[in-house]
């Protein structure tokens, strides 16, 4: 495999035959792959985000629980009147 152009210089070994198969496939249904793995690239990094801040979310609504909790605002739980 050469490096040159838009070649892959270093890939997996799986990626690599996935890619072999995928280029024997006609240009639409290669178009197709493609889109789909672009997409779901894009998936995994957007949830990537979405998970990493929703840590700070869940940090600053602890800190409101507990501030709440601490002025008095707050009532016990009882399972058995829920």
């Amino acid at each position: 495999m050469s490096c040159g152009g838009f070649t892959i210089c270093t890939m997996g070994k799986v990626l690599e035959h996935a890619v072999a198969e995928l280029s024997k496939l006609p240009e639409a249904e290669q178009a197709a792959a493609g889109a789909w793995i672009l997409a779901e690239l894009e998936s995994e990094r957007r949830r990537g985000e979405l998970f990493a801040r929703s840590g700070d979310l869940l940090d600053e609504l602890a800190a409101e629980a507990i501030r709440e909790d601490e002025a008095g605002l707050t009532q016990p739980l009882d399972p058995e009147t829920l």
